[in-house]
């Protein structure tokens, strides 16, 4: 299908390696797609679903030891230990390599091997990389074909000599204690074996967009970031573009979604991205961001007209759901969703299910993949090649007393620090347990490709490289008060917070300067429609002194368990001490 020399090398041997009984070139022609889709529903890979009320749409089953990333059982392996450590697992290469051959060895015999070109970004786009996937799950292909740009146009554009990124996946035995998913940055290299479920195997997500990516930007002077792209239109027709970090299931979607409040006619909100930027400093100065993917891999509970309409209405065709309740009518369920609970179902499991089992229904780490393009709010520039221009970046996390409603950084140094040292509480999108307040980096933790104190070195660098930097804030959506209940309504009323940070991008309105940074006077944010008190509004506002002298203490500790190599930036130490000491005064 291809006469670059490289591509066809790596295929011949991958095809000793795996013994495919067929190899199946991935062209992305819709003959070839609905074909694979057939296939898997004769296999029971995937369940057809009800094509009258959901066209297009397929329910799909993990096995119950696979169903979120696996963050002790990924690697990132290079050459030296200090360039990975010590917020990735390492493994020496060569170690590794040896280690996985082992597993793959054979390991498509009697199936066939798929290979799927890709391309991560706008086809055209000069930001935009490829990739080859080699797998042996119609799953992975049918949901790439979605995530991804896929086929013959994307063997054309990397033409005869085009480098790419190497990405294997087997799901083996699906075996967790054999399980792997490893990135060989320094080879843009991806193996991913005994999985099969989305995060782990779509190689081109979190593997390639934000591991392999940010050590690509590091190299090449731009940026991979765990963060959502939206458009914000006032009634005057201007558009100003918002990139926004959170750890996974923290909001992302939702908020990149948004439909505004009704005490905000004439606004409107446009999607570029919902998970993934890349970020590039254009010729005007600026930092510009694409979207890499092509779709939405979203958290499907809690997902409702309520939360998340767009998200649900895209959802409405030409979707593979994860995990999810399959009911009577061959429609699907999960928690939070509109409407009545079923009586009965077929939980995520595959078994019976009725409302007294006292079981979950749909896994809450359940998801939907669905093509960006039926999204009703998506962006007129979300296939521009060069991307769109950043006003703003927010860092954001789930905080029940710390980090008020919203604040601006200092400027783009202290902006760094304040990523830097984002904490949120975990949630179900990665296993392990639910609730724990954790140090999230820019939401990246467990997606930065190298070393952690030179990424942050490499945000200070960009920020000297940007002419005309974004105004960098941080945003709690999940502040509660004393009894527990969240203080701020959150979704649609996002907005009123998101028109505050550009007012402020744009010098229209002034701010209150704290230890922390520049928080809004609550007459500007505008709460016209809501049911909330001028003391609920302050204290959403507030900085309690003690909780932040903790959070010194906190940060300290954080940053001195990854300083192991002494390459944490001593610009973001100065940070830290500028803050203890106006908290002191």
């Amino acid at each position: 299908m291809t006469n670059n020399a490289k591509v066809n090398a790596w295929i011949d041997e991958m095809v000793k390696l795996l013994n495919p009984s067929e190899v199946v070139w991935i062209t992305g022609d819709e003959d070839q797609v609905e074909e694979l889709r057939a296939t898997a529903v004769s296999t029971g890979e995937m369940i057809k679903l009800n094509q009258e009320k959901l066209p297009g749409c397929y329910l799909h089953r993990t096995a119950p030891n696979d169903v979120a990333r696996v963050e002790d059982r990924t690697f990132i392996c290079t050459k030296k230990k200090e360039d990975a450590v010590p917020m990735n697992n390492w493994m020496d290469p060569e170690e590794m390599y040896a280690k996985l051959y082992k597993l793959y060895d054979k390991s498509y015999t009697g199936k066939k091997m798929y290979v799927i070109p890709y391309m991560m970004g706008p086809v055209g786009s000069p930001f935009s990389k490829i990739g080859i996937e080699v797998t042996d799950s119609i799953y992975v292909v049918l949901n790439m074909v979605i995530m991804t740009r896929v086929g013959t146009r994307i063997i054309e554009a990397l033409g005869t000599d085009g480098d790419f990124t190497k990405c294997l996946h087997a799901c083996k035995d699906v075996n967790p204690d054999e399980r792997y998913i490893v990135q060989f940055p320094e080879d843009n290299t991806i193996m991913s074996v005994n999985s099969a479920y989305g995060g782990n195997v779509l190689l081109g997500k979190k593997c390639f967009a934000l591991r392999i990516g940010s050590y690509l930007g590091l190299k090449e002077g731009w940026m991979a970031e765990h963060m959502l792209i939206l458009g914000l239109e006032n009634p005057q027709g201007e558009v100003k573009y918002i990139c926004a970090a959170f750890p996974s299931a923290c909001g992302k979607t939702n908020l990149a979604m948004l439909i505004p409040p009704e005490a905000f006619p004439g606004y409107k909100v446009w999607t570029v991205g919902d998970d993934i930027s890349w970020l590039n400093i254009g010729e005007d100065g600026r930092l510009w961001a694409i979207n890499p993917e092509s779709g939405f891999f979203g958290v499907a509970p809690g997902t409702s007209t309520k939360t998340n309409k767009n998200a649900l209405m895209t959802t409405m065709s030409n979707t593979i759901f994860t995990n999810v309740a399959l009911k009577d009518d061959g429609t699907v369920w999960w928690e939070g969703l509109d409407g009545d609970v079923p009586e009965h179902c077929i939980d995520w499991k595959g078994d019976e299910w009725t409302p007294d089992m006292g079981t979950k229904a749909a896994h809450p780490n359940s998801r939907f993949t669905a093509p960006a393009a039926q999204c009703p709010c998506i962006s007129s520039e979300f296939e521009a090649a060069g991307g769109v221009p950043i006003s703003a970046i927010i860092f954001g996390g789930r905080r029940e007393k710390a980090a008020p409603l919203c604040y601006q950084a200092f400027d783009w140094e202290h902006g760094v620090f304040v990523g830097s040292t984002m904490a949120s509480e975990t949630t179900a999108a990665a296993a392990g347990t639910v609730g724990v307040v954790r140090r999230d980096p820019m939401a990246m933790r467990p997606f930065i490709g190298y070393n952690v104190g030179q990424y942050f070195q490499h945000w200070l660098d960009m920020g000297k490289k940007i002419g005309n930097q974004p105004k960098i804030f941080h945003v709690n959506w999940f502040r509660k008060d004393d009894e527990g209940h969240f203080m701020w309504p959150g979704f649609g009323d996002n907005l009123r917070v998101l028109n505050w940070i550009i007012d402020r991008c744009d010098g229209k309105v002034d701010a209150q300067e704290t230890a922390i940074g520049y928080l809004p006077k609550p007459e500007d944010i505008n709460v016209d429609g809501l049911d909330i008190t001028p003391e609920t509004l302050n204290e959403l506002l507030s900085v309690d002194k003690d909780i932040w002298n903790n959070e010194v203490k906190s940060i300290r500790e954080f940053y001195a368990s990854l300083d192991t190599y002494k390459t944490i930036p001593q610009e973001l130490y100065n940070q830290l001490d500028a803050l203890e000491e106006r908290l002191a005064k």
